[in-house]
């Protein structure tokens, strides 16, 4: 489909969902353990844990602390109220271990709920300082601040400065300088509003902001000169700068304000954070409402400019740079006003690269956790021990699924989390190709996977691929396999590695090969459709798209597959419940609106409750049963059985429709159409037009196609008593155009003449099979295979037991597919016979002495079949064989030759490889 429009910074990201790295046969450079420019793995490692929230994080010469709301810790996997030590709302961990320190103060007050909130160390990390709502430090006074020694955990003596109210941030400065946000507005009895600073000795300075809301977060320029805050102020100095600004580190004075609605009015901000590397600052904003500010900000330190900026929703809390990779704690789920992916489920850990806001694959993830909840709240990295490590603190209970409180970390190595188990699918659609598809694997901290495929259980690919996926688009990948023979089965299986870790092999799946084409599909093809999903799948969760755009599906809430009767022969159906069942789109997609589309579906069905066949929403289908909050492109059946076409005008509330006149819920199968161009929506069923309407018009924005169900507004005309649609579906296409009416006409009379009309094909495997030997003439050879040559002669026979044909058919072709061994002699330039058995034989007993007579009618000939490990076929006499129907029948493959020809036998460990009898029966 057309997909103008996709500018921004999710360019890349939008690339990937739209196929630009998720190529078909293009063998692109390896995964690597981690897809740079991520740092850190995501395996979570384990640490130890509190029982409240970690509100700060702090690091010096190997060691992590963490301040907030707490009363004790426990290890790593001990549940909550158990095996606790009391830390009271401090603690400190060596970074390496997880393990506690012998570093141990508590902070406390004589009322109210003491806090640690904010702690920042001196660039020299002699000392710690901490700041937060208590009055007391192990039983010495203190009010809101205190600095500690981190050489030995005392406090230091004399340093006891006075904040009226919570201390919320901290920095310090290269002279010493400690530099304060928070709530309070007076600080060692100086008016203090909000921002406020001391000297090393406790001494309040002149650096004096005078905001006129609290501040939540400050950071010092490299250079000194200046003091980055961020709060939920609107004036500093009574100048216009909400919740951001750039003031002199001496004096508070505004260097830079940021007005108008730069931070809009509904946000404030979290974090602040800067990076000489890459001569920036980043900061991280909490909003309310989609025109709100809850991402992030790349700005400049030289000009204090905005390099770009980052507007997914999600409240930002906590940020950190490292080796060029901005790290953020937030619960990102909805990045569509910047491009991106929709409204969806939360995401709490994310990265992107210090020069562009495009999402990086590095995923692992907490819960909202307790509190307001918003997840992760601090975030910090420290070395030891040769290795680097981001530790995260905040309200979360889980971490990567696993209980986990409070704290969590990862490290720059090792990796040792695999790849997700590619989910694959099989399908024969063209006369000598079997097309294997399987959905991306995800790996929480790679994005770029190396795919390999193995055929009929062999221990070599063949074929090896990459491609890239993220959590909110997965798009499926395709293998065509071309060397295969019709009529013949093949087994596939898959493997994802990040390379360094590779995941379980996929469940192995068969096809047969086909001898042609479904001419219906073809034609949908050649039409143009860039989703076609048949529902062929024996089970699963993956939908494949049998277009070359590879936009797989998600099944979900395991719906009836295979379902009969199909709409159209040779392919199944999909039936679906009314009440949970759908199919979506795995891959994110943009419509400009007015670009034309068409949407083609079989449906069938007797429900009186009508329902959603198919249609675009802004919400990825999850197992979190999310809905769209926007839909239209919509096909729906009305509780009276009438189709009903309609679209959305933009954000307006007009719904424009086209209804057809007659009812379709008779429980036959009916096939529609639903287009929109220039000349306006029109609607067809079973390839006649039934109605059209001028508007060409619909919403342009992010989304889902989804077949199935998904949520219907109020406004929509006749809206279904059931929004999920009960019946059956097969054969959904989308298509980028608007297709003519000699086009649906076409398509729905090529259902009816699917590949070879009324055909039915039968493929049998020997019930015995054997080979005797001229040079051990009293030996039966009963193993893996079977071998033909005429001097020092060798024979070999098969038996089939051959079905009757079906009613009202005849056998109208026979072939035998086999594949030839690995021995080095297996492949034969010499021609060899296949002709009937007229003498008795049994697998166990036959030898070159007492072999049965045979036939001189010849039945088939191999010729060519020259190379080893290598699939073959030979056309057979079918009329020959029609007359044994329903019987066991033998054949001997012979030869006069002297080049030996050896093929697997039924006793090879490898099904696909066995030879195969394969028989086609039509109509009489």
């Amino acid at each position: 489909m057309s997909r103008p429009g996709r500018g921004g910074v999710f360019a890349a990201v939008l690339s990937l969902a739209a196929g630009v790295l998720t190529v078909s046969g293009v063998t692109a450079p390896p995964a690597a353990a981690l897809t740079p420019p991520v740092g850190f793995t995501a395996d979570s490692l384990a640490t130890y844990q509190t029982n409240g929230i970690v509100w700060s994080l702090a690091e010096a010469n190997g060691v992590v602390y963490a301040g907030g709301t707490f009363t004790g810790v426990r290890p790593a996997g001990s549940p909550a109220g158990g095996n606790t030590t009391s830390a009271v709302n401090f603690a400190a961990f060596d970074a390496a271990t997880g393990a506690p320190t012998g570093c141990s103060l508590s902070f406390t007050r004589s009322s109210g709920t003491s806090t640690v909130r904010a702690l920042a160390v001196s660039p020299d990390k002699s000392t710690l300082y901490a700041g937060g709502y208590f009055n007391a430090v192990n039983g010495t006074g203190a009010n809101g601040l205190v600095a500690i020694n981190t050489g030995n955990c005392t406090l230091r003596p004399g340093f006891a400065p006075n904040f009226g109210a919570t201390v919320r941030a901290l920095d310090v400065a290269a002279d010493g300088t400690v530099y304060a946000g928070g709530d309070f507005q007076s600080l060692n009895g100086r008016t203090r509003r909000f921002f406020g600073a001391v000297t090393a000795a406790g001494a309040v300075t002149g650096w004096n902001p005078d905001v006129d809301d609290p501040g939540r977060t400050l950071k010092v320029t490299p250079d000194g000169q200046n003091v980055l805050i961020g709060g939920d102020f609107f004036t500093v100095g009574g100048t216009n700068s909400h919740a951001l600004a750039v003031t002199s580190a001496a004096s508070g004075a505004l260097t830079r304000a940021y007005t108008g609605n730069f931070i809009p009015s509904s946000a404030v901000i979290k974090d602040i954070i800067t990076d000489t590397a890459s001569n920036g600052w980043y900061v991280g904003g909490e909003g309310a409402g989609g025109a709100s500010f809850d991402g992030r900000l790349a700005m400049g330190l030289d000009t204090f400019d905005q390099r770009w900026r980052d507007t997914c929703q999600g409240a930002t809390q906590a940020l950190r740079v490292y080796r060029g990779v901005l790290y953020a704690g937030s619960h990102v789920h909805d990045c569509s006003t910047m491009g991106g992916f929709p409204n969806q489920v939360r995401k709490h850990l994310t990265a992107q690269s210090v020069d562009d806001p495009a999402m990086l694959g590095w995923l692992p993830d907490t819960n909202d956790g307790i509190g307001e909840p918003v997840g992760p709240r601090a975030l910090t990295v420290s070395s030891r021990g040769g290795r680097d490590f981001l530790w995260v603190g905040g309200e979360f209970t889980t971490v990567n699924g696993v209980a986990q409180q409070a704290l969590t970390r990862f490290a720059n190595a090792p990796d040792t989390g695999a790849p997700s188990v590619p989910v694959v699918s099989l399908s024969a659609p063209r006369a000598g190709e079997v097309r294997v598809s399987w959905r991306a694997s995800l790996d929480l901290d790679d994005s770029l996977l190396t795919y390999r495929v193995y055929r009929d259980g062999g221990s070599t690919p063949v074929r090896t691929m990459t491609g890239s996926s993220l959590f909110f688009s997965r798009p499926q990948f395709t293998f065509t396999d071309t060397d295969v023979v019709a009529g013949r089965s093949y087994s596939y299986r898959i493997t994802a590695s990040d390379g360094t870790n590779t995941s379980a092999l996929s469940p192995s799946f068969s096809v047969t090969a086909a001898a042609s084409s479904s001419p219906y599909a073809q034609r949908v093809l050649a039409d143009g459709a860039d989703l076609y999903w048949r529902y062929d799948e024996a089970g699963g969760a993956f939908a494949a798209d049998a277009s070359d755009n590879e936009d797989g599906g998600v099944y979900m809430n395991a719906p009836s597959y295979r379902s009969t009767p199909s709409a159209v022969a040779g392919s199944a159906a999909l039936a679906l419940n009314g009440t949970d069942e759908y199919v979506y789109s795995d891959r994110l997609h943009h419509y400009t609106s007015p670009t034309p589309y068409s949407i083609e579906t079989w449906f069938r069905t007797d429900t009186g409750r009508g329902g959603r066949i198919v249609g675009y929403g802004n919400n990825i289908g999850s197992a979190q049963g999310h809905t769209s909050g926007i839909s239209d492109k919509l096909l729906y059946l009305t509780d009276n059985g009438r189709l009903t076409f309609g679209v959305q005008v933009g954000s307006t509330s007009s719904r424009p429709t086209v209804t057809s006149a007659a009812s379709y819920n008779d429980n036959a199968w009916h096939h529609a159409v639903a287009t929109q161009g220039p000349s306006g929506m029109r609607l067809y069923v079973d390839g006649v037009s039934v109605g059209s309407n001028p508007t060409a018009g619909n919403r342009s924005y992010n989304g889902y196609w989804r077949v199935g169900g998904d949520a219907m507004t109020n406004g929509w005309p006749n809206r279904p008593t059931s929004t999920y649609f009960a019946g059956q579906v097969d054969e959904t296409a989308i298509y980028p155009s608007a297709l003519t009416a000699a086009q649906v006409a076409a398509h729905h009379d090529l259902a009816d003449t699917p590949s070879g009309p009324g055909d039915t094909t039968v493929t049998l495997t020997p019930t015995e099979d054997a080979y005797v030997n001229s040079v051990a003439a009293n030996t039966a050879y009963d193993d893996n295979q079977l071998a033909s040559r005429g001097t020092t002669a060798y024979l070999s026979y098969l038996r089939y037991d051959l079905p009757a044909a079906p009613a009202g058919q005849e056998l109208k072709s026979a072939r035998l597919t086999f594949r030839t061994s690995s021995d080095p002699t297996a492949g034969s330039a010499d021609s060899h016979t296949l002709v009937p058995v007229t003498g008795a034989w049994t697998e166990s007993a036959v030898t070159y002495n007492s072999r049965p007579s045979l036939a001189v009618t010849v039945l088939g000939t191999i010729s060519g079949a020259t190379a080893v490990s290598t699939d073959y076929a030979v056309e057979l006499d079918a009329p020959a064989l029609g007359g044994a129907l329903g019987s066991s029948y033998s054949l001997a493959l012979t030869s006069g030759g002297t080049d030996s020809l050896r093929i697997w036998s039924s006793e090879v460990a490898t099904a696909a490889h066995r030879p195969q009898l394969v028989l086609t029966f039509g109509a009489e």
